[in-house]
Parts: structure tokens; sequence; C-alpha cells
């Protein structure tokens, strides 16, 4: 079958229904017990859109198998039987774009919606705020598409003189061309006034997904920024603030009598919210109140579950100690190795991509030099540090959630996530595993070249016209290390203090 790789093929689908059935074992973990048996397309929604996340980010790595299954070919074009991976991506980017900025929406409007109305009013509300907003969007993608949606590439013009052909041969290092005069192309010595530019209309479909890539590349620097800082430090310093031990009965009697009255404070707050709904008095004053309730809520929940750790009970208490040690100690020893890859991702960013030229491949080499040790290793390192980049993005954005006043808190907790939060988190994941993929063949260009993602998103995106200068002049990954170093400075000056519990709760008047 020539160089078509079948084992390739079946590692994609067997891949594929691993990460359904991963994501399917997530929801069912994270669903509140209120969703329990109801809110079945929310669910879909859910489901569907971490696959996509997940099977994007694998994307990249199985770009390059299907590289080195043509490597063999004796030209570009001679190997067709290999996956279509720049129609994929398409497939993949534009099915991400749909479900962030339609699908996503739509059943967050649905499930939200008031549940004293009818399905049928409640799916005509959620179509007509979908259906707004795609016609904004659409409108401002055709004009933007009509007016800029071309590439700019830059080229050098060559040209060389014609020479008769010689009687006999003889080429060397010191005599690359015909012709005994010259020991130097007339192509090759071109002057640097001989460089053009030629433009060209991008595909519509490659202009969607460049679009969506510069609103997530915002979110990424922000968030990736943070997280690939607070990830690994934050389980350390978890570690470094651990309870020491156990506590005693009369303390644990003191703290949990101040927790419930902080619970009760919360009730009655939360009772007093609902009679403002029921009486259709939802004004700003009582959306801040809402959210106010909600972070204190968490914060009790947080205050709550320390005091079960300092204070195990019932008759396995020994026991519920014993893995409440051995699981600081695990984060210890993640965060140690979180560390070293987070190092290890912004020296690479620093060494390949901010200085130019590059001072080493760095990482780029150690893929190549691990797949020839065995094939596929490189590749699943390359595939590791890719994961590890949207867990650090997905880890920022739950630090910086709860603080930032224009983002809705939506945690994400074990056994007790609504579907409003679900989507919200899926659909922030999405918007940023289209940029981590982006950043992560700029920063693996060397390994990854010549593979259909360095076509889209190396090529065509950052040579479209208008935000071009954001990656000639690396913009997202500055801002990225900036805020990399300035959260290692704030972990290493605040990170290792306890956190004091909540006080009391008032709210707005």
């Amino acid at each position: 079958m020539g160089d078509f790789n079948l084992a390739l093929v079946i590692v994609a689908v067997v891949v594929c229904i691993i990460v359904f059935i991963f994501n399917v074992y997530l929801l069912v973990n994270y669903q509140h017990p209120d969703d329990a048996n109801q809110a079945y397309f929310p669910k879909f929604v859910v489901v569907l859109g971490l696959s996509v996340a997940a099977i994007s980010i694998l994307m990249l790595p199985a770009d390059v198998a299907n590289r080195q299954a043509c490597q063999h070919a004796i030209y570009n074009g001679a190997c067709n039987l290999t996956l279509p991976m720049k129609d994929l991506w398409l497939a993949i980017y534009i099915l991400d774009a749909v479900l962030v900025f339609f699908i996503i929406p739509f059943a967050m409007f649905y499930y939200e919606g008031d549940q004293d109305k009818s399905v049928g009013k409640r799916i005509t509300s959620a179509l007509l705020w979908v259906g707004t907003t795609a016609i904004v969007c659409g409108l401002v993608l055709g004009i933007l598409y009509g007016l800029i949606g071309k590439v700019d590439f830059t080229v050098m013009h060559l040209s060389s003189s014609t020479t008769s052909f010689p009687n006999s041969w003889d080429f060397s290092s010191s005599q690359p061309c015909i012709g005994s005069g010259t020991r130097q192309c007339s192509a090759y010595s071109a002057s640097a006034s001989s460089e053009k530019t030629w433009t060209m209309r991008t595909t519509f479909p490659e202009y969607v997904v460049a679009l969506a890539t510069i609103v997530g590349s915002v979110l990424f620097a922000i968030f990736g920024g943070v997280g690939i800082a607070c990830l690994p430090l934050g389980l350390i310093f978890s570690f470094i603030r651990r309870p020491k031990a156990v506590i005693t009965r009369s303390q644990y009697i003191k703290e949990a009598t101040e927790l419930g009255k902080k619970a009760k404070e919360l009730k009655k707050a939360a009772d007093s919210l609902h009679q403002e709904e029921r009486s259709g008095s939802k004004g700003r004053k009582w959306r801040k109140n809402v959210k106010a309730v909600e972070k204190e809520v968490l914060q009790l929940e947080e205050d709550v579950k320390l005091l079960e750790e300092m204070y195990p009970q019932g008759e396995k208490a020994e026991t519920s100690w014993a893995m409440t040690v051995l699981g600081y100690l695990a984060k210890l020893v993640l965060g140690i190795l979180g560390l070293i890859v987070s190092v290890a991702w912004v020296a690479h960013i620093v060494i390949y991509l901010l200085i130019s030229p590059p001072l080493s491949p760095f990482l780029n080499e150690v893929f190549i030099k691990l797949d020839s040790v065995w094939g596929l290793l490189g590749t699943v390192a390359f595939a590791f540090f890719c994961f590890y980049l949207l867990l650090a993005v997905i880890a920022g954005a739950m630090m910086l959630g709860l603080r930032l006043v224009f983002v809705t808190i939506h945690p994400m907790k074990w056994g007790a996530t609504l579907m409003n939060s679900f989507l919200f988190n899926v659909g922030l994941i999405l918007l940023c595993s289209i940029s981590v993929i982006q950043f992560c063949s700029t920063a693996f260009a060397y390994y990854a070249q010549a593979t259909a993602a360095q076509e889209i998103f190396g090529h065509t995106l950052e040579s479209l016209r208008g935000i071009r200068y954001l990656y000639k002049y690396n913009v997202f990954q500055i801002a990225f290390v900036a805020l990399a170093g300035l959260t290692f400075v704030y972990y290493a000056a605040f990170g290792w203090r306890r956190k004091k519990p909540s006080g009391r709760f008032q709210l707005s008047s």
C-alpha cells in the first residue's frame, strides 16, 4: 500500500473513542445532582466540546506522524494515501468556532432560561439571542474578509541570465553553476532590493480560523502566562500550607461554629435574593449581590473542606488522615515535575522565539533525538508538552476567573458542577485550544516542519493582512513570558501564606 500508514489511522480512531469515553466519565462525575437525568442537550454539547478540544491538541502530533508516513516519497505530492490533515484541521477548527460562538451560547441561554416558560418558548428565546449574534458576527466577518481577507507573503524576486549547455558537466562546491566565469549563481546573489510582496486572498474557512485564533491568543497570553507559573507553584505551595497535624476537638467545635454562623448568613442572603427575583427586581445591584454570594459560598466550601482535613472523623479517621498526607506529597512531586516543564517551556520561548536568530532549537532537538531512540517517543513527548500548555491555560483561567469583575464565576467542582458552568468552561477551553495549537506549531516549527498545521498556522496566519505584525514582533510571546515572570514573583512573595478564613458577609445596599 505504499506509504499508506494503516497503523496511524487505527491509532487515530482508537484515540478518538478513548477521548469520547473519558469525557463522558468526566461529565458523569463532575455534574451536579440537580442535573441528573435531564439537560441532555447541554450534556451532549459538553462532551462534544471537550472531545473537540482534546482531539485538536492531539492532531498536531498526529500531523507530525502523518508527515513521517510520507518521508520516503520522492516528491511532496507523491504520497496521497495518508490522512488529509489540512482538511481535518479546517473541519475541526470550523467546528470549534461554531461551538464557541453559536452552539454553546445557545445551550447556555436555553439552560439558564426561565424554568416557568415552556420548552418551545425557551428554545425561541435562545435562538433569538444566538440568531442576533450570528447575524452580527456574519456581517462583521463578511466585511472584514471582503476588505482585508488577504495574505501578504514577502518573496525574493530572483533572475539569472541564460548560457549555452557545455559539452561536459562539472559541478562542485566551488562551481555550483553552469559556466566558468562566475562561481555563484546570479539568482543566489540577488540584492535585498529584489524583495517583493506577493498578495493573495485566503480562503474564508482559513480566515475564520485566523480571527478565532486572534481572540484566543489574547486569552492564551493572559491565562497561559499566569497558569504556566501558578500550575506547578500552586501545587508546591499547597503542600507548604498543608495542615501539619490534626486539631483538637475543642478547636474543631470552635471553627465549625463560626462556619455555621457564616452559612446561616449566606442562606439568609440567598433567600432575600430569591424574593427579589420573584418580585422582578433583577437590576445591577441584584446581579452584583448574586455574584458576591456565589463567591462567598465557594470560599465557605473551601473552609469546610480544610476543616474536615484537619479533623477527620468516623471509623476510618486514621486512614483518611493518611490519605490526606499522601495527597499533599503527590502534589509536591507533581508540582516539582510541573515546575521543571514550566521552566523548560519559558526557556524554550526565550531561546527559540524571542531571540533572533534562535540560540538553539532546544526542545525541537530533544524531540528529534527521542524519535531516533524510538519512532513515537518524540511524538509522545511533543504531545505531552502541548497538553501541559493547555492545562496551564485552564489553571490560569481558574485563578483569574474569581478576580476579574467581567467574568461570571463558573467553578468546576467534582460532583457539584452545573451545566451552565460546564458549558462556560468548555467554551473557554475550546477558544484557547486554537491558540495553543498555533503557539505550539510556532514554538516547535523545526520539529513540526512540512506539516499541514505549519501551512495554516505558520504561513497563512502569520502573513494575514492587519494582524501579521502581532506575530512579527512576538507580542503574544512577550506578554506570555512577562506574565509568567510576574506570577512567579507573586507566588514567591505571597504564595506560601496560609489563607485566612472568610470573614463576615454583607450584601451591598
